[in-house]
């Protein structure tokens, strides 16, 4: 399992930088964003209800989805190409102006990411819900500086 694991986040890692080198068209690297965010996001969704009590904890399917998550959580950022600051997205202007900022939140979520993964993989609700809270706060706080509502 580990070693599946490994395999998925070495593939991603490797897909994210060959992403932005491949796309042929900005529309394109909006899409891969776009698409990214939408699947961590309904797996990020998954483990908020375990961990809020609005759905009963099932310590495989966090484990899962926590595992989604971290994968996820590195491969959007290379839709963030310069030809695409012109396109119609729910980016907000500043985030073309404070690209090191949003480094440093992709950063963040990324080692939140870890976290919540490594916590998902001991099966306890508790540890879920103690790292959900920064993952999500990591979430929340490039959403209100960086995303359109």
């Amino acid at each position: 399992m580990k070693v599946r694991h490994a395999l998925m986040l070495a593939a991603a890692m490797l897909l994210a930088g060959a992403a932005q080198a491949q796309f042929q068209k900005p529309e394109d690297a909006v899409k891969y964003r776009q698409s990214a965010f939408s699947v961590m996001g309904t797996h990020f969704a998954r483990l908020g209800a375990m961990a809020n009590g609005k759905v009963p904890f099932d310590a495989r399917k966090a484990q899962e989805d926590a595992a989604v998550v971290l994968m996820l959580s590195r491969l959007p950022w290379a839709g963030f190409t310069p030809d695409t600051q012109q396109l119609e997205s729910k980016a907000k202007p500043a985030l073309w102006s404070e690209m090191d900022k949003v480094k440093v939140g992709a950063d963040k979520l990324i080692t939140a990411a870890v976290a919540l993964d490594a916590a998902a993989k001991t099966g306890s609700l508790d540890a879920v819900k103690k790292t959900f809270g920064d993952a999500a706060a990591s979430c929340k706080a490039c959403h209100d500086a960086y995303k359109s509502k």
